[in-house]
């Protein structure tokens, strides 16, 4: 059973670190392997909407940029299950993380559909007055709907719940494996 979790921010010591690496620790107490790739390390340009609007994503279900997109997309298809971990800025998704889910979907949508089924567990990590959190992720699930992912739990981590929502996405985290787990054996 692997997660594969994935965390876009460009602070490797905030608050959206601090949830990824609760969510991880509580992965592996439940003795699931977690997969961490950091969007914010790799590079993922933006979608060009070649080809009209539709490049190799409809026709072939690739992309034609040379960047670490087609090893990120290899991960998710691999993963049992996927924990997206973002930033909110301005009520929104980091925007590495919005350039990833651009082009996935359309290769997604358009052709492969190799994500179908996938069960995420989504987490939102607004600073300031956190009002953006439950909006992103909002935004997140309807992403991932479009590629019939299925969220099994959205979880906002704000200033003033980090207290108890951190110790929180550690029970988050061993709950998702041990449900990942529990799907995969039944398979």
């Amino acid at each position: 059973m692997a997660i594969l979790v994935l965390w876009a921010s460009p602070n490797k010591d905030g608050l959206t670190a601090a949830a990824k690496d609760r969510i991880v620790a509580g992965i592996a107490g439940a003795g699931g392997e977690a997969k961490v790739l950091h969007l914010n390390g790799m590079r993922v340009d933006r979608c060009l909407a070649c080809g009209n609007g539709w490049g190799r994503c409809k026709a072939e279900g690739r992309c034609v940029l040379p960047d670490d997109f087609g090893q990120i997309y290899d991960e998710l298809r691999a993963a049992d299950g996927i924990v997206w971990v973002t930033p909110v800025y301005w009520h929104d998704l980091a925007e590495s993380l919005k350039s990833l889910l651009d082009r996935l979907r359309r290769c997604e949508t358009a052709h492969n559909h190799g994500l179908r089924g996938k069960e995420c567990l989504l987490v939102a990590c607004a600073g300031g007055s956190g009002r953006g959190a439950v909006s992103c992720l909002s935004r997140l699930e309807e992403t991932l709907g479009h590629m019939d992912m299925t969220a099994v739990d959205r979880l906002p981590v704000i200033q003033f719940n980090r207290g108890y929502m951190l110790p929180a996405l550690e029970s988050a985290g061993k709950a998702f494996a041990s449900r990942i787990r529990e799907r995969t054996q039944n398979v």
